[in-house]
Formats: structure tokens, sequence, C-alpha cells
């Protein structure tokens, strides 16, 4: 981290290769779709790294860039979602602009409003705890925990 945030190539390259596929793989759950998971990973590196300077030692660099990651991940998910709406309020064919789903549980989990989505892949496809997923998001605990139950109980239903 130390190298990286004086600016070393090889630093930075090593910080890409350790937290990718897991940063791709959060914005994809999020997002359903491979190329624009790629675009807001990517975004959320350069960003991360644009703001290395303010970054705490003290803390883990996964959660954080987990942080930015999600957040850039359900801004897109919305910004979507109003462009379908506005496309059908048009009377515009709409178009599914989602990947099929590889199994029940990703279609499930498609189908979740994107903030619930976002605390159910931090929790339980990236392995963090409710406390950590609330840090990372900036969230009250609470919150954490009612998007986490509501969104399991609407895939519970659709399973």
């Amino acid at each position: 981290m130390r190298g990286a945030q004086r600016g070393s190539a090889s630093d930075l390259e090593a910080l890409f290769d350790a937290h990718w596929p897991r940063a791709h793989r959060a914005a994809y759950l999020v997002v359903h779709d491979s190329a624009l998971a790629e675009d807001i990973a990517q975004e959320a590196f350069l960003a991360a790294i644009r703001n290395l300077d303010r970054f705490d030692r003290g803390r883990a660099f996964g959660p954080w860039l987990h942080r930015i990651v999600v957040n850039r991940a359900i801004d897109a998910a919305r910004a979507r979602s109003l462009r379908r709406e506005a496309e059908l309020t048009e009377g515009a064919a709409a178009e599914d602009a989602r990947e099929p789903a590889d199994s029940t549980v990703l279609a499930a989990l498609a189908g979740l409003p994107p903030e619930q989505r976002a605390v159910v892949v931090m929790r339980h496809l990236l392995g963090y705890t409710p406390g950590e997923i609330a840090r990372a998001l900036d969230l009250p605990r609470g919150t954490v925990n009612s998007r986490l139950r509501r969104g399991l109980d609407a895939m519970r239903s659709e399973l």
C-alpha cells in the first residue's frame, strides 16, 4: 500500500491484481451486465488510485474499494432502471439489458432493488459481516440488516 501511495507502478499493479476479481464480481452481481461491471470496477479502481493519499493505511483496502464499487454499481443500476422506465413511458419497446441468469438464485438476485442486492452480494457472496457492510456503505447497521432481511425474504419467495 505504501508503494502504491508513492506511485510505484509495480505496487499499483499488485494492488489491482489482488483486488480486481472481487471488485468485478461485486459490480457484476449488482448490475448483471459484464461490460457495465467491468466499466464500474475500472472506474472504481481509478477513483481509489486518485484518492490513495486520503486512504487510511490502518484500514483494509478491500472494504474501501468495495464501498466505491458497490456505490457506483447501485448508481448504475438505478440509472438503467430509470432509463427503462422512461422507454416504457415513451411507448418504446423495452429490452431487457440483463444477461441471462446462470441459475435461479442469480435470477432472484437480479430481481431485487439495487440497495438490497448490494447488501446481499456483500454479505453472502463477498463474505462481509453486517457491521463491515454498514461501515463500508456508511449506513446504520439496522438499515443493512433490514435491507438484507427484505432481500433474502424476496429471494426466498421467488425461489
